[in-house]
């Protein structure tokens, strides 16, 4: 039996922690090939982004429509897209071919280090174009703060379950099948994800925080949950394996840390 296939749709990262090489790790890591369309080329370090070489449009189109002709993709996962144009070209290729894979999307909006990742005129296409399409939207904290009530980024990350659940649910009425909330960013001795579906009970995913440091785990979880999706999961059980996915990595980051020497 051939295995599943993921496409993912993201930049490139130099350093290695985030973007395409960190979801093809997770991919290759979960028994599942990887499939690309490269949207840009970045220079990074861990301290920030250097420069940011958008790919053309029309070139992210035509990788798409290699891969999806190529082979059956069992999940889409979308990671940084940069420019308005760039999400036109994806949107365009995904409504031609809607409901054929599920599509996991990691609304990237900033960097670690806090450089854009998206510039402002994208972020009305992305809500319009790419979330309608979305089987699952996974922000952080800022991230959903951000988008569901506008003002500074970054401005909110503690919150009460109350104001996530707000966010959540105010990001599901603009056409995602379902927004798993990340509560990484927070503070305290647990961290607080949060999966918010139409007509459900929030399923809240709750672990002892790990004091660890680690670029790149958004990537690696939107890529974990598209690669349990493209191998038959469900998506509360997707969620979880991603979560798990997740933990092992933070774990190992811990234990090769020089402190834990």
């Amino acid at each position: 039996m051939p295995r599943p296939i993921v496409l993912v749709i993201a930049g490139t990262d130099s350093s290695g922690g985030a973007g395409l090489l960190r979801d093809a790790r997770t991919l290759e890591r979960m028994g599942v090939d990887v499939a690309c369309a490269v949207t840009s080329v970045t220079a990074q370090t861990d301290a920030g982004v250097l420069s940011v070489h958008p790919v053309p449009p029309a070139q992210v189109r035509a990788q798409m429509v290699a891969a999806l002709s190529a082979r059956a993709i069992g999940a889409v996962k979308i990671g940084m897209l940069g420019t308005q144009a760039t999400i036109e070209a994806v949107a365009e290729v995904l409504e031609e071919r809607r409901g054929s894979a599920p599509v996991v999307l990691d609304p990237l909006l900033y960097a670690s280090s806090g450089a854009a990742l998206l510039e402002v005129a994208g972020l009305a296409a992305l809500r319009a174009r790419l979330f309608p399409l979305a089987t699952l939207l996974t922000p952080n904290l800022p991230e959903a703060a951000y988008l569901a009530r506008g003002g500074t980024f970054g401005s909110a990350v503690s919150s009460p379950r109350e104001a996530r659940l707000d966010w959540a649910n105010a990001l599901l009425a603009e056409g995602p099948r379902a927004i798993l909330l990340k509560g990484g960013h927070d503070e305290g001795p647990e961290t607080n994800d949060v999966l918010v579906r139409p007509g459900l009970a929030p399923l809240w995913l709750t672990a002892v925080r790990l004091d660890v440091r680690m670029r790149g785990t958004g990537c690696a979880l939107a890529s974990a949950i598209a690669g349990a999706l493209a191998s038959g999961a469900d998506l509360v059980q997707a969620c979880r394996r991603g979560r798990a996915h997740v933990r092992e990595l933070l774990g190992q980051a811990r234990a090769d840390a020089p402190d834990s020497l």
